[in-house]
């Protein structure tokens, strides 16, 4: 492996701000910084519309078409909007909610299609392009606003936060979306990064200051607040913390680096578990001071267990009680009652504790018991009596109580799934003496949570929980921005490679892959290694390959990538090996008369996508060199 620091994501135009996009599962936001000022990241205008007991410092990731798929609107406005909609008009209009989970899905193409509240289907990069528009005008008018002149997109230097343990399909989908929306063009992608949201939230943890977190290991009480009252029950979005007037919506991380800063040492680790509300992301990390760069121990890991596992749970517990077949016609025939439901019930999940005693009460939208009562003949309460289901009645005011052992209950798969994989993770060998675990996302806040990794870790490591968590991964993701190479070293989640000839060995390659070519015996299908699972790479560090066309006019090279989840893989065709993507290399024009062209690829797997870059050896020039991980 060669170490070249010229990676090209790096350097390129200077910027003069960077804006941020968290794209959340249930709630999304942008900040951003001046590059003059890099310590001052403004987070976006309030936004209009918001829900009782949830700061709106962002907005939910909800959207809207017209009934012939044009935008409409994304967050409150959207969902206000379609809840004022007549039912029987609302049925046409396309409103779609949670949808990046669908990215997790292991067969993403471009033609990836989402299903609308009422059923219908639409592509989803369509969808994402959508949403990053409307952050793109919303970013742009806030700066326009501020410069008091028209802001120029090409000044701007665009980040968007993606889960750690999303395949390059998915980010390469998000930056398919991105050129879409035009946030950028595609003849300058160092315009746009993709920031891991775990990453991002480690920068930010790092200047931590006292007053900024809740040491919950302790209880301590930082800054007047008790822990208690300050980290409340939030889901998926950030409580308002207590601010001094002068805490604007700028936040200034401190460059005289405080407390926190000062009691990490060189060599110290520290795990950030990052609980959204689509996914877990977890992610070890060592700092390297003075500068504080950062180096990942740990290939990240986590899954699908953010706290949209509980409304499932909560889906499941209606059906239970009502008979699935009416939760699903109610969803087709009402959907705008059942988004109403279940925002009704994310503000009870917000305030489930562990040392909860009296019930919590959740509206039946009118909709819903009238529909009910038309579909079964019978009435809710009726449903209730002859559900069986323990500790959840109906309340003489029209609710649905819920005792708090049967809200703890909702959350208890999403929960062990959580700790199980923390509990593999801290089994590691390479995850020892971890100084900090910090706690960072909406589903950071609740207290069930919390409590349950305080019981894992038992006292092992001191848990920190930032003030405004659900802002920690955009302010992380403005720091990135500022500054990508950060963190120096990754770890590889895959093993890549391509699939090669080589000389034939008697006794060492199985005779069936033996292949005659010209008097010559070749075994097929090894597997050539770029870059093995677990593996750390450096920032930059590239894999080099030189490759000859195969006659002297072709004009494209078509090289095809696996990768596997082992590390040790001989050939292509052995179980758990998978074609994921496609290297293309366009040597028109670089035709010569020399007998033979080289073509030598240098591939980079040290960020936080793969990148590869191409040479003619004979003529030095630049040949054209792109991966596609979606077309597969």
């Amino acid at each position: 492996m060669q170490n070249d620091t010229d990676s090209n994501a790096h350097t390129g135009p200077s910027f003069i701000v960077v804006v941020a996009v968290d794209f959340g599962t249930t709630s999304s936001g942008y900040a951003y910084a001046f590059t003059k000022e890099p310590e001052c990241i403004h987070t976006m205008r309030r936004w209009e519309g918001g829900d009782p007991g949830v700061s709106n410092q962002k907005t939910p990731t909800t959207i809207l078409l017209t009934p012939d798929r044009k935008f409409h609107s994304f967050g409150y406005a959207a969902r206000d909007f379609y809840h004022d909609l007549d039912p029987t008009e609302s049925k046409h209009w396309l409103y779609l909610e949670k949808f990046k989970m669908k990215l997790h899905t292991t067969n993403l193409s471009i033609d990836t299609e989402l299903h609308a509240a009422n059923g219908k289907r639409v592509k989803a990069i369509d969808i994402f392009a959508y949403a990053l528009a409307f952050f793109k005008e919303q970013a742009l008018k806030e700066l326009s606003d501020q410069a008091g002149a028209e802001f120029d997109n090409t000044n701007i230097r665009w980040v968007i936060t993606v889960p750690a343990i999303w395949k390059m399909p998915a980010k390469q989908f998000m930056r398919e979306a991105a050129y879409k929306a035009g946030l950028v063009p595609r003849d300058t992608p160092e315009q746009l990064i993709i920031a891991l949201e775990p990453e991002a939230a480690s920068i930010y943890c790092r200047k931590l200051r006292l007053h900024q977190m809740i040491d919950i290991g302790t209880k301590t009480t930082q800054n007047g607040f008790s822990p208690n009252e300050n980290v409340g029950a939030g889901m998926t979005q950030a409580k308002e913390p207590v601010r001094s007037k002068r805490q604007s919506r700028t936040f200034l991380v401190e460059n005289v680096i405080g407390e926190l800063w000062s009691e990490l040492e060189e060599g110290d680790r520290y795990v950030v578990v990052d609980c959204g509300g689509g996914t877990v992301d977890l992610t070890v990390h060592q700092i390297q001071l003075p500068e504080g760069h950062l180096k990942e121990l740990y290939k990240a890991s986590g899954g699908p267990y953010g706290s949209i596992g509980i409304d499932y749970e909560f889906e499941k517990l209606l059906c239970k009680i009502f008979g699935p077949d009416f939760i699903d016609q109610f969803k087709i025939k009402r959907p705008a009652a059942w988004v109403d439901l279940m925002i009704a019930f994310e503000s009870r999940k917000r305030a489930a504790a562990p040392d909860r005693t009296n019930p919590l009460n959740i509206n039946l939208p009118f909709s819903f018991i009238d529909y009910y009562k038309k579909f079964r003949g019978h009435s809710v309460e009726h449903a209730l009596r002859k559900s069986n289901v323990d500790f959840v009645k109906w309340s003489s005011q029209g609710m649905l109580r819920m005792n708090p052992d049967a809200m703890n209950a909702l959350f208890k798969p999403t929960i062990d799934h959580i700790i199980q994989h923390l509990t593999d993770l801290f089994d590691k060998p390479e995850v020892c003496d971890i100084k900090f675990l910090f706690l960072v996302g909406g589903f950071a806040e609740s207290p069930l949570l919390q409590q349950a990794v305080q019981n894992m870790l038992h006292g092992r490591s001191r848990i920190i929980i930032p003030h405004d968590v659900g802002l920690t991964i955009l302010k992380g993701a403005v720091l990135f921005g500022l500054d990508p190479s950060v963190i120096k070293v990754r770890r590889s989640p895959l093993t890549y490679g391509v699939g090669v000839l080589n000389r034939y060995v008697e006794g060492k390659h199985p005779p069936d892959k033996m292949l005659v070519k010209d008097g010559t015996r070749w075994c097929t299908d090894v597997f050539d290694t770029f870059i093995v699972c677990d593996q750390s790479v450096a920032l930059g560090e590239t894999v080099k390959r030189s490759y000859t066309p195969a006659k002297p006019s072709q004009q494209v090279i078509i090289i095809h990538i696996y990768c596997s989840e082992k590390e040790g893989v001989g050939f292509i065709s052995e179980p758990g090996v998978r074609k994921c993507g496609t290297l293309r290399l366009d040597v028109t024009g670089t035709e010569t008369s020399a007998a033979r062209r080289e073509i030598q690829t240098h591939m980079q797997f040290g960020d936080t996508e793969i990148r590869a870059m191409a040479v003619d050896v004979a003529t030095s020039r630049t040949v054209k060199a792109s991966i596609d991980f979606l077309a597969q």
